[in-house]
């Protein structure tokens, strides 16, 4: 790996401005991974300028010129697939099997996924005697966070190449090593330089000078609900688009007529995948009270197969969180539904007891939980699945609304009309009826608090663009 205190602008590493060397810390062993130079508004000035100029010729460029280039970051990106999946199991502590599988895989679907959308997309619209134009927005600001790290990079930065913008990225001081891995790829791959720039840094420092910067002219966050809301305050003032994919406490409902199995199993396994560190994850699983018992055990005999251990190991299914400050949250919370009454149906806070050392956290069940405990109203980013009870399905889903949060729902029923009309009611962007198979290409955003705009397939793209109306166009003088 090149120095990675070193900065990606302008096509090339440069050194910060001022240097402030920084460890990431593996959360495994709680020793350093690799080092880092925190960034300043200097840094996020020159980025800028970078990507400005680089903007008009890379907007210009045709959509074959943009498909090609995705070819050839696909073939780079999967030449190096086995190094990006070991620096995101480095630095935050994802399994092995799973910072291949999904960690560095899906960021391989999403490149292919919106050279899809790219190749169908049309840019040019007849509307009556008037043409529909959509136009690259422009510099784009992405700010990333820890859990999905690239992925959550690809996802903003793919269709923000396909639409024909510059970039300059800011991904979480956490778990930076596999951003830096993928500039190396952009820059194989040939990505002109100015297009993509990468600066490292906090997000009250970094992030702030990126988004009241008056010179980009769109930020994309993923992140926490409370650093959103401060994102576009600091955006206000240059009324710049705000992208944001926020936080989420969704509800799975399991109705009296679901299978059991499938609804129980893939709810914890869904709940604690990544170790609970998912915007998604079914967090609440809202079951009839007749059945409370029985999905009670059920959940616990899956949380039971769950192998807590070391991420660099096979056979291991569950890391640790990623760093002291999550692992404090979440046996604070764990600690906190204790006290408000609910029964600690599996796990409980501490490490496992064959853990010493390591961010480690054990999958934990709470059942009785009510719907004042803070366990069930707050996002708490760790393996910690709340279990309620409802006594018909009217109160299921007034209970899954009763959140600030709509990121996604899950419904199960074996009844695929019933779990339909159930999905419908959800006040949340995106619904999981039985387990489905991942659709790639299908928006994703949330309602509420969870953020505003959408990510991924035709919709994501259209986020990185603007529309431009020419009146006049007179369609008839093309004949």
């Amino acid at each position: 790996m090149a120095d990675t205190t070193l900065f990606y602008i302008d096509g090339a590493l440069v050194p910060p401005a001022v240097p402030r060397p920084h460890d990431v810390i593996n959360p495994a062993t709680e020793e350093p991974a690799g080092r880092i130079s925190l960034g300043s508004a200097a840094d996020v000035d020159r980025a800028v300028a970078a990507a400005r100029r680089a903007f008009p010729a890379f907007s210009a460029t045709s959509k074959e010129e943009r498909l090609a280039l995705f070819a050839r970051i696909v073939a780079v990106f999967k030449a190096r697939q086995a190094e990006l999946a070991a620096a995101v199991t480095a630095e935050m502590g994802s399994p092995k099997w799973l910072s291949w599988a999904l960690q560095t895989d899906s960021s391989i679907v999403y490149f292919e996924s919106f050279a899809k959308v790219l190749a169908a997309f049309d840019f040019e619209q007849a509307h009556g005697q008037s043409r529909i134009l959509l136009e690259p927005i422009g510099v784009c600001g992405l700010i990333t966070p820890w859990n999905w790290p690239l992925n959550q990079i690809v996802t903003k930065l793919a269709p923000a190449l396909a639409a024909g913008c510059t970039v300059v990225l800011k991904p979480s001081e956490l778990s930076p090593l596999s951003a830096f891995l993928l500039a190396e790829v952009l820059h194989e791959a040939g990505v002109p330089k100015g297009v993509f720039n990468l600066v490292n840094g906090t997000g009250p420092e970094v992030g702030a000078a990126m988004s009241r910067h008056p010179d980009i002219d769109m930020i994309s966050f993923t992140g926490s609900t409370r650093a959103g809301v401060q994102i576009a305050k600091d955006a206000a003032d240059t009324v710049k688009r705000v992208h944001q994919e926020l936080g989420g406490k969704s509800a799975n409902i399991v109705l009296p007529d679901a299978d059991l199995d499938l609804a129980v199993t893939d709810g914890v396994k869904r709940c604690f995948i990544n170790s609970g560190q998912s915007c998604i994850a079914p967090t609440r699983m809202l079951v009839h009270r007749s059945q409370h018992d029985e999905v009670i055990a059920r959940a616990k005999a899956v949380a039971e197969t769950m192998i807590v251990g070391d991420p660099t190991l096979d056979e291991t299914t569950t890391g640790p969180v990623a760093g002291a400050a999550q692992f404090a949250k979440v046996q604070g919370m764990i600690e906190a539904g204790i006290a408000e009454g609910a029964t600690l149906a599996y796990g409980g806070p501490g490490r496992p007891q064959e853990f010493n050392r390591g961010y480690f956290v054990r999958p934990t069940i709470f059942a009785d939980v009510t719907p004042d405990m803070r366990i069930a109203r707050e996002e708490i980013f760790g393996p910690v699945l709340s279990i309620l009870t409802y006594d018909d399905e009217d109160e299921a889903v007034r209970l899954a609304n009763d959140t600030l949060y709509g990121l996604a729902g899950y419904v199960y029923s074996r009844d695929l009309g019933h779990a339909r009309a159930t999905a419908t009611k959800i006040r949340a962007g995106r619904i999981f009826i039985n387990n489905p198979w991942f659709d790639f290409e299908a928006p994703f955003g949330g309602y509420k608090q969870s953020g505003n705009g959408r990510e991924l397939g035709e919709h994501g793209l259209r986020e990185f663009l603007e529309v431009k109306a020419v009146l006049g166009w007179d369609p008839e003088a093309e004949k």
